[in-house]
């Protein structure tokens, strides 16, 4: 592969924020396989996971060319594809929307109708409300954990075909653990988010403690709700302790950084988002296998 290639392939790497799809099917697959009952339709789930894939490398494409112009003014994004311009901007919109219609036509026709509405409305969310809000309010981050949190639920819906408690609970887990997480993420690039103009809750608090009272907060509230399989009968004595143990690990982390809010604490609280979700995640499936 050439230079050329390479650097493509980067782009649309970056385009379809790649680490961030990968967790939302591994999401989607979670629910998937906490909400199934008898048989496991592996045709039923490929059919999920390339819907909502497609669907979700929509709404990347459409938040970077709806973001482009305050993506240059952050050192974290002025690389991104719009704003080097390694990619043209109508083609690959028009490209996006043709995913999101085939991601959205797939689990319409193979899946079913309420699971390609969760997926629509994640889109929609994501796309149009949290998007513009960035630039509003500092409320937008309570917003986007909503789209955030959906796929577990869509994942769910997949399977069941209606809503059901596992669903339900994944959603609230998802949700909640996203809050600390950006919290942490808005303090590691306040200056940036000031620079853009974008209303995170960190770029009005020099001093970090709201910041770090929001994370305190989320993560106590996180603690409870990641033992909603338990208290539903989903889940039992393996995930419940394991669940705890974590979640206790996240309230310690938030409160550390809300103690002393600076890069190195923020920063491991970032850390530790990122390794709870999938460990928990892990937690549920073997509980479920036992």
């Amino acid at each position: 592969m050439g230079t050329e290639d390479t650097s493509l392939a980067t782009a649309f790497s970056e385009l379809t924020k790649a680490r961030l799809t990968v967790m939302v099917l591994l999401t989607t697959l979670a629910g998937y396989f906490l909400a199934n009952v008898g048989a496991f339709d592996w045709i039923r789930l490929i059919h999920t996971l390339v819907g909502t894939a497609l669907t979700a490398i929509c709404s990347s494409i459409l938040n970077q060319a709806l973001e482009r112009r305050t993506d240059a003014l952050m050192r974290r994004t002025e690389q991104r594809p719009f704003v080097t311009r390694r990619l043209p901007l109508t083609p690959t919109v028009l490209g996006g929307l043709v995913l999101g219609a085939l991601g959205l036509g797939e689990l319409t026709w193979f899946v079913n109708g309420l699971t390609a509405f969760l997926a629509a409305s994640t889109l929609i969310i994501y796309v149009l409300v949290y998007t513009p809000l960035k630039r509003l309010t500092a409320l937008n981050t309570l917003v986007g954990a909503i789209p955030g949190a959906l796929p577990p639920l869509i994942g769910a819906t997949a399977a069941r075909g209606e809503f059901s408690a596992e669903g339900w609970a994944l959603f609230a887990l998802l949700g909640l653990w996203q809050l600390p997480h950006f919290y942490a993420i808005a303090w590691l690039y306040r200056e940036d988010y000031q620079s853009a103009g974008l209303r995170m809750v960190s770029v009005t608090d020099p001093s970090g403690k709201r910041t770090g009272l929001h994370a305190v907060v989320s993560s106590l509230v996180l603690l409870p709700v990641s033992l909603l399989p338990v208290w539903t009968g989903h889940s039992g004595l393996v995930y419940g302790l394991l669940a705890s143990v974590l979640s206790l690990g996240f309230v310690l982390f938030a409160i550390r950084f809300a103690r002393n809010p600076n890069r190195p604490t923020a920063r491991a609280l970032f850390l530790y988002s990122i390794t709870y979700l999938p460990l928990v995640l892990i937690a549920l499936v073997v509980d479920r296998l036992i």
